[in-house]
């Protein structure tokens, strides 16, 4: 019987693979979603509840008071913010807005595992370019990839699944080499938890370089994952054309109440973020003290390259009461959460057969 067929970059697309959940009645520390590990701040948790009993109408569509406030907070042009249901889905807009059929995307791989969903439902054509054998970004084989065809560069730094940021020399000589009619994304998803010195500074690299984009996201630092609050910041010229191609009413209300409640309590926020970043510390060390080799991480993660035994790791860690994220033939990312989900991973680690 004749079917409706898909189009062939749909039937084609990768699955996007969620992290592992605990079954109902099970206990285990959930390490495999890089979702913040505290409870959401009482200030915010009243933002939500006084909202509720306006989840009748639709919300602003533009999340004006959102927009300004992330503009206050980061210094910059409110026509130029863009929010969206998460950073996913302003990726796939920004996509939307400057990509044709044909068109070519250039991101590193492995990275951010919806840049050839997201890529491939605009119709361009994926360019992956392998990691450094540390779990950077080659910039300089990115800068190389780029052709006639490329109309966007992805760099995700901190890079999702294995840590490493960007640093503002290499990426200075990337932005150099590539066509000033390329658009760079700069997905900071993770940035409030880099401590490297040489990271790339992104909004002094946005304010300096016309064609750069910055994404970024609620969901990690500021503990609103299961909310979807997510944005961009562009020249206003661009940002107008991503805004056109937005899912209308894109952002709850209840989303919109909850950002913008959380800027407001940032300073109390940033005090978890520094305590998620001294777990990971204590990961990272105990990690290596067992005698792992794993890159430096500047997000809320670890990566474990174990290549074909990731899978048998994320096995042996799940039967002791830790949900990891593996990756098939590549490795194990570990979410910093709790301190006794670090002991538990710890004693995992130290009795995996390497």
């Amino acid at each position: 019987m004749p079917q409706v067929p898909l189009r062939p970059a749909v039937a084609a697309l990768p699955p996007y693979v969620p992290g592992a959940r605990a079954l109902v009645g099970a206990a285990a520390f959930k390490l495999s979603s890089n979702e913040n590990p505290f409870p959401p701040l009482g200030s915010v948790v009243a933002a939500i509840a006084d909202g509720a009993m306006d989840v009748n109408r639709y919300p602003d569509m533009y999340a004006t008071e959102l927009t300004e406030a992330i503009a206050a907070h980061l210094g910059v042009n409110p026509a130029g913010v863009v929010t969206g249901n998460g950073s996913v889905a302003v990726l796939s807009h920004v996509l939307a807005a400057v990509c044709d059929a044909g068109d070519e995307v250039v991101f590193p791989w492995r990275s951010f595992e919806a840049y050839p969903i997201a890529v491939g439902i605009a119709g361009a054509r994926a360019v992956q370019v392998p990691l450094t054998a540390d779990g950077r970004l080659d910039l300089p084989a990115m800068a190389a990839a780029v052709t006639d065809r490329t109309r966007v560069i992805l760099l995700c730094t901190p890079n999702n699944p294995t840590g490493p940021a960007v640093r503002a020399d290499e990426l200075a000589e990337l932005l150099d080499a590539v066509p000033r009619d390329v658009l760079v994304v700069l997905d900071e998803a993770y940035v409030e938890f880099v401590r490297d010195p040489l990271a790339a500074d992104g909004l002094a690299v946005f304010a300096a370089r016309p064609n750069v984009v910055l994404l970024r996201t609620f969901s990690k630092a500021y503990g609103l994952a299961g909310l979807r609050v997510g944005f961009a910041v562009a020249r206003p010229r661009l940002a107008a054309g991503i805004r056109a191609v937005s899912t209308p009413f894109g952002v709850s209300h209840l989303a919109q109440l909850a950002a913008v409640a959380s800027l407001r309590a940032a300073d109390e926020l940033m005090v978890r973020v520094e305590a998620v970043v001294d777990e990971r510390s204590r990961m990272l060390a105990g990690l290596r003290a067992q005698g792992w080799e794993v890159p430096d991480s500047e997000a809320n993660f670890v990566w474990l390259p174990l290549g074909d035994r990731a899978l048998a790791f994320a096995g042996e860690s799940a039967r002791s009461g830790v949900l990891v994220r593996p990756f098939a033939g590549d490795g194990v990312r570990v979410s910093v959460g709790e301190a006794e989900a670090t002991d538990l991973l710890l004693e995992v680690a130290e009795g995996f057969a390497r």
